[in-house]
This record gives C-alpha cells, structure tokens and sequence, in this order.
C-alpha cells in the first residue's frame, strides 16, 4: 500500500493558495484547501516572510511527501512577474528548508492536466476539481483551487512514474491499455 501527501502551492503576494491531497492506493482526497491572503500587507518583504512561514507552518502541520508549484507566467507587467517569482522562491526554500521534493508546474499543464484544455479558466479548472474530489461548496476567490491544481496535476503526472509506465506517445498509450479502449 502506498500513501503520501502531496502539497500544492499557487505563489502570490497578494493572495497565495494551496491544496493538499493524501494519495492512498493511487486514489486522491482532499485534506485541505485554503488561502493566505496578504492584501492588507503593503510592505513586500512582510509579504515574502509569511508565505515562508505559512509554508513552514503546512509542512509542519501536514508533513507532505512532495510539493507541486506553480511556475509564474509572463504577463503584461515583468514587475508582478519578478514579485510572483520571489514569492515561488520563498515557498520553495521552505519546501527545500525541510528536504521535500518540489515539481514546478506551468499553468498550462495544469489546466491540461486538470481539464484536459491548456487554455481553460479558472472557474474550469475549479469545477472540475470540483467534481474530482467531491468539493461541497467552491471558495470565493479560485487561489485556493489554483494550488489545488498544482497537486492534483502533480498526482497525475507522477502517476506514471509510480507505476514505471512511461508513453512515447497516443499509439504507445492505446498499445499499453487495450483494456481502456472502448470500441464504438
């Protein structure tokens, strides 16, 4: 029986959210899913040292095997950009702080893992975790479900590694899994 707990973070200065799944006999359920949010925080260095110690306080907590984040995407403004990327930095060095395996992910492959679409919404991908993992009632801002993802994408793609399979493409998959395949 394998189990382990997967941490996923979505970085951010203003609000920073995270997920936390327990894999259990490679089925997945919710543990927790919350935010911290930062808004009335002005000073930036303030900002960086509770994500660093928000991410502490969950490793401590919740004792995740790994950690999945989120890669920051280049927007409009390489400011918000730079300040993303320090706040990945800090939640990342309190992952390596305590020697647990952290996977980056961009938000595109998170979504493609989470709806099968790269380019879908928020309110998609929300959903479909949603459904995933029997969420009750969605939380108002989506940065939670955004850090939800990175683990849930994380679960999904290190899925293969657990099970030494690997595919080199659509036809390697259909000649692994015959027993997938529905015929029409």
């Amino acid at each position: 029986m394998s189990e382990k707990i997967i941490l996923g973070i979505d970085p951010g200065t203003t609000i920073m959210g995270f997920g936390i799944i327990q894999v259990k006999d490679r089925k997945m359920s919710l543990i927790e899913m919350n935010e911290l949010n930062l808004k009335k925080y002005k000073d930036h260095y303030l900002k960086l040292k509770l994500v660093f110690e928000r991410t502490i306080s969950l490793i401590e907590e919740f004792k995740p095997d790994e950690i999945a984040i989120e890669a920051p995407f280049f927007g409009k403004n390489i400011q918000s950009m730079l300040k993303l990327g320090r706040a990945q930095g800090i939640a990342m060095a309190a992952g390596l702080s305590r020697e647990i395996p952290i996977t980056e992910y961009s938000p595109k492959k998170i979504k493609m893992a989470i709806t099968g679409n790269g380019n879908s919404s928020k309110e998609q991908v929300a959903k479909m975790l949603q459904n995933l993992l029997k969420i009750k009632e969605l939380p108002k801002n989506l940065d939670s479900t955004d850090g939800l993802a990175a683990a849930v994408c994380h679960f999904y793609n290190s899925k293969n590694i657990i099970e030494g399979v690997k595919y080199s493409g659509w036809t390697s998959f259909v000649n692994k899994n015959k027993d997938k395949i529905r015929k029409s």
